[in-house]
């Protein structure tokens, strides 16, 4: 069940729907014949949510931010200026907590509106007894909304296929790697860092969170062979210069070194094969409910992680 127009949901989840729409292809692939401007209230998501549809139309993707910055700058209305600057800098900025369910959302609310308008069609055509005619407004209002994304069209997607995609990095303590990583770590990026015992494997997972941490990121450090407390040490090590045995005799720096870090580092101690990805998961959620949501995760070491063992039908010969 959905509520009866898209103003019940308020501006902020009509911003995140405009957010999506803006930066997810996918998404605009699956709601483009079921979305109308009626739904949105306010002259400036209409502005936006029609510029989308046009250039989604025109080149099979959805526009840079470069490209509503050129159409934003031939509107001649001061007033709707001003709200589309504002609208289109809250879209892009909204929390991505709960997108998913927001799509799906609007996504449904969007098929039922479809739903409604062809029940209300086939009131007319029920009294000139077109009962073929209501047949086809029911089976495409059925059909509205439905997946269609059927992969990258080689002919047509030649716009989406050059675009250099935005993607935000956060840098390794070494400009080399940096480079070689594009930039750095990724969003949905997995590194896997492999040595020799004693090789420096978990120095270097140090560093990267000390990093990053540095310019004000989020790391969730999550270690199966040293403790929270020496992990910690370490890092104050990596973040002051001095080596761990010499910290106490420098306590003073290490605590203005802290206070003044503008990001931070959630350290977690599991027991080695104690901790599954599941575990893993788990505590991440619980810090996302408690306000910290993390921008790098960092498993020392993966080795040491419970294996899952799925379910497997058990053979003739073992019953």
């Amino acid at each position: 069940m959905t509520l009866k127009q898209l103003a019940d949901y308020g501006t902020p989840f009509q911003r995140k729907v405009i957010g999506a729409l803006m930066t997810d292809q996918k998404f605009v692939v699956n709601v483009r014949d079921v979305i109308k401007l009626e739904y949105f209230n306010s002259q400036a998501h209409k502005w936006i949510v029609q510029r989308i549809l046009d250039y989604f139309d025109a080149f099979h993707t959805v526009p840079t931010l470069e490209v509503l910055q050129i159409e934003f700058k031939k509107i001649d209305n001061d007033v709707l200026k001003v709200a589309v600057r504002e609208e289109l800098k809250h879209s892009y900025e909204v929390s991505t907590d709960d997108l998913q369910f927001v799509k799906e959302e609007f996504l449904a609310f969007c098929r039922n509106q479809e739903m409604k308008n062809a029940i209300l069609e086939s009131a007319d055509k029920l009294k000139q007894e077109d009962y073929e005619g209501i047949r086809a407004l029911i089976e495409k209002a059925l059909k509205a909304g439905q997946e269609k994304d059927a992969g990258l069209n080689y002919k047509k997607d030649v716009e989406a296929r050059y675009r250099d995609d935005y993607r935000p990095t956060i840098p390794t303590p070494w400009q080399t790697l940096s480079d070689l990583f594009s930039g750095g770590f990724g969003p949905g990026d997995l590194f896997l860092i492999f040595g020799s015992p004693g090789g420096g494997k978990s120095w270097l997972c140090i560093n990267i969170a000390a990093e990053a941490a540095k310019l004000g990121y989020n790391v969730f450090y999550y270690t199966l062979e040293l403790s929270e407390k020496y992990v910690s040490r370490r890092i104050d090590a990596a973040m002051t210069g001095y080596c761990v045995d010499d910290l106490r005799e420098h306590r003073a720096e290490v605590d203005k070194m802290v206070e003044e870090l503008p990001g931070n580092i959630i350290i977690k101690e599991y027991a080695p094969k104690s901790a599954t990805i599941s575990t893993i998961k788990a505590h991440v959620q619980q810090c996302i409910e408690d306000g910290i949501r993390p921008d790098l995760i960092i498993i020392d070491y993966i080795d040491y992680l419970k294996p899952c063992l799925l379910y497997t039908s058990p053979s003739p010969r073992d019953t």
